[in-house]
């Protein structure tokens, strides 16, 4: 049972308890009793992706017409919920479903959307972005790697680096500079299908603080010939502009496994100090644990009931920039305040690896950093007043 009992929000329906209930049930059988051994190989199994594809996991706010399961964003929410809930934090799933595949399905032509949607609801394509460069991550103008025409179509050349699915991913949304002289805005996107193809690589899997079983790599690409279907969509020098307008759900999807985090902390440390025995007596029964906890269970409540308003925004088009980078930091930076002070409350056992919490302190960190650093969050919320 979760520390947080709340009333549901106003989007959520039966539908969406019956899809949490079936989600939770998948991530119980075929992920959590694997989360050990992935962790010591450090890189999941390739065919769990088709596993939560089978489980209608992989392309929840997809249209049916394109093999999806024909739901919205609250649907992927729910999802990110429970992946966060069982502690699959690894798990690069919010780059394939609620943020690789909306740009297809936004700005992708018909026959792109026909081509590549139902391959990704299938797990056939597994999907990563990549935009960041050793030299570039939110600085977007910074991006070195370029596409240059060569005949009917496009030759890709650079790097990327720190990209989520690097190993298993054959389905790459890129980032490239297509008219450098117009700064950012000479970018555009390309969909580039790996499979044997020549002049791309993948480099080493990154070794990281935390998420061990992310499959988080370089990339590249060298003189490597693209057809002119790759360009997502019918025009080049659109990239940024696609960007920007995908960036709000991205950094929502973040403060989703934010809040996720938050709730699981929380109530595995209450569970624990309940049963924990310090000087004769639970450690729940010292009041500095209830005080601890009382406050944190406050602050977890204002986030959720937050987060939860953001997705319904969303849902109706309403959630913009500021809104959801205000849910990025600060849901980011709460989850990693919480779970620091959970892990408090289990004392030495906190620090051991086998204890969930300890994982989680781990895994927290990145969340701050990616989608945009929390810092380039605060200059866009300021950018508001």
């Amino acid at each position: 049972m979760s520390a947080l009992n709340l009333p549901k929000p106003a989007w959520y329906t039966d539908e969406h308890a019956m899809l949490a209930e079936s989600t939770r049930a998948f991530l119980a059988k075929d992920f959590t009793p694997n989360f050990d051994r992935w962790s010591e190989e450090g890189l999941m199994d390739r065919d769990a992706w088709i596993k939560a594809a089978d489980a209608g996991l992989l392309s929840a706010s997809i249209p049916e017409e394109y093999g999806g399961s024909g739901g919205d964003y609250s649907h992927e929410a729910v999802i990110a919920h429970e992946i966060a809930m069982a502690g699959a934090d690894s798990w690069g799933w919010a780059i394939h479903g609620p943020i690789v595949a909306p740009y297809i399905l936004h700005y992708g032509t018909e026959e792109q959307k026909k081509n590549w949607l139902p391959k990704m609801a299938t797990g056939e394509l597994i999907a990563a972005l990549a935009m960041t460069e050793p030299g570039a991550g939110s600085d977007v103008q910074g991006i070195r790697t370029k596409a240059e025409r060569s005949g009917n179509g496009w030759v890709l050349n650079g790097s990327k680096t720190f990209i989520t699915n690097g190993q298993h991913a054959n389905f790459i949304l890129v980032a490239a500079k297509t008219d450098p002289s117009a700064g950012a805005k000479g970018t555009s996107l390309f969909a580039v299908e790996t499979e044997n193809a020549p002049g791309f690589r993948r480099g080493r899997k990154l070794k990281k603080l935390g998420l061990d079983w992310a499959d988080t790599s370089e990339l590249f690409f060298d003189d490597m010939k693209l057809p002119a279907e790759a360009l997502l969509g019918p025009e080049p020098n659109q990239g940024f502009y696609q960007m920007m307008r995908a960036l709000p759900q991205e950094r929502l999807t973040i403060a989703g496994a934010a809040v996720g985090m938050i709730e699981r902390a929380l109530t595995l440390t209450i569970d624990y100090v309940k049963e924990r025995k310090a000087f004769g007596k639970a450690v729940i029964d010292f009041q500095n644990t209830q005080f601890e906890l009382a406050d944190m269970k406050t602050e977890a409540t204002m986030a959720k009931i937050f987060y939860e308003t953001c997705v319904g925004l969303h849902i109706e088009g309403k959630c913009d920039t500021v809104m959801a980078s205000m849910a990025k930091y600060k849901l980011s930076d709460l989850q990693n305040t919480i779970v620091d002070r959970c892990l408090q409350l289990f004392g030495g056992y906190g620090f051991m690896d086998e204890y969930p919490i300890s994982r989680m302190y781990r895994d927290a960190r990145i969340q701050r950093i990616y989608g945009g650093t929390n810092e380039i969050m605060k200059i866009l919320i300021a950018r508001s007043l």
